[in-house]
């Protein structure tokens, strides 16, 4: 079933009035009828709604039940991801949203080869808030996931110290016994970041900097992950976590 998000303002009613890219996406490219369903997303809860009718530079959704799924974690995960070479962040990005992700903070960290102007941050970070909402629409989410600007790295320890749990996979003498107790962590309504460093990985310092501001440094297993690899897996563990014990006890 198809998901599209509006926000307030277009809803009237019983009914929300569609336009702009996604008035020609089910006009001219999927070619609805009056009377098929889709989702509407607006304000983090998704609609059941039916075409009732289509006008020049709109379409009218009559919603058939509000509230009618919530596939949205209780747990906010903001991934801090150092910046990587080529596409990689955007395969990140697009997975990780999947994955339940309420935010995406690109990082420019010591090691990473990327150096972009102005101009390209804000370019890249067009062309990444649309990959997220792209894969926000496929997986059925009921919020776009913000991507933030590029920061510099210090910066980020700066916002990483308003989590309620900020984690660093990285080497870690304790193994999976503190990733385990980590994830017990946490609870409903709390805001984890993680962070992962670029190709390269961290250098000693951008460790010590994150410990200081409270990070919990945490293991995601033997082998040695590529970035993109890293985000993923510890995005992973931390939905799957959150979706096995969703009051955040394990029994």
């Amino acid at each position: 079933m198809f998901n599209f998000f509006v926000d307030a303002s277009a809803r009237v009613g019983g009914t929300f009035r569609i336009v702009g890219k996604d008035h020609n996406h089910i006009c001219n490219v999927l070619r609805m009828q009056p009377g098929d369903t889709f989702l509407v997303s607006c304000e983090g809860a998704s609609c059941l709604c039916r075409l009732a009718h289509v006008e020049t530079d709109a379409v009218i959704a009559e919603i058939l039940e509000d509230n009618y799924q919530n596939t949205e974690l209780p747990v906010h995960f903001y991934l801090f991801q150092g910046l990587p070479k080529g596409d990689k962040l955007e395969l990140t990005i697009q997975k990780c949203v999947e994955l339940g992700a309420a935010g995406i903070i690109p990082v420019e960290m010591s090691r990473s080869v990327v150096r972009l102007d102005e101009k390209k941050k804000k370019s890249r970070r067009e062309r990444w808030q649309a990959i997220a909402e792209s894969a926000a629409k496929q997986s059925k989410r009921s919020l776009i996931p913000e991507v933030f600007d590029v920061i510099p790295y210090r910066q980020a320890m700066q916002k990483a110290a308003e989590m309620d749990l900020f984690l660093v996979p990285y080497e870690n003498e304790r193994g999976m016994a503190a990733t385990k107790e980590a994830l017990a962590r946490i609870r409903p309504g709390m805001s984890v970041g993680i962070l992962i460093g670029p190709e390269g990985g961290f250098d000693e310092q951008e460790i010590a900097l994150a410990r200081e501001t409270g990070a919990v440094v945490i293991s995601l297993g033997a082998r040695i992950l590529r970035a993109e690899t890293a985000a993923i897996a510890a995005m992973s563990l931390g939905m799957l976590h959150v979706e096995m014990y969703p009051d955040g006890e394990e029994k």
